[in-house]
């Protein structure tokens, strides 16, 4: 993988819904530790990588938004070297 990930808002949003058992469109864009684990764990299997995230990024992703641009950050990094 190179450049930024392919990863998207309405992954995110989808991946949330499984979780929940919700359409899409009804999930919350807020985002608590079991969400978060959640989500942190569909996108290490999707990526086939461990994201290596600090607390301080963990501490701060509380909505949908704010997981991308850590997990894409992530990405990044993982693929980068």
């Amino acid at each position: 993988m190179s450049g930024q990930p392919d990863l998207g808002r309405a992954d995110l949003m989808t991946m949330l819904a499984e979780l929940t058992a919700k359409p899409a469109a009804e999930v919350s864009d807020r985002i608590g530790s079991m969400e978060l684990a959640w989500l942190v764990h569909l996108v290490e299997q999707r990526y086939d990588c461990r994201l290596d995230l600090t607390d301080d990024e963990l501490a701060g992703i509380r909505t949908v938004d704010d997981a991308l641009v850590v997990f894409r950050a992530s990405l990044t990094a993982s693929a980068d070297g």
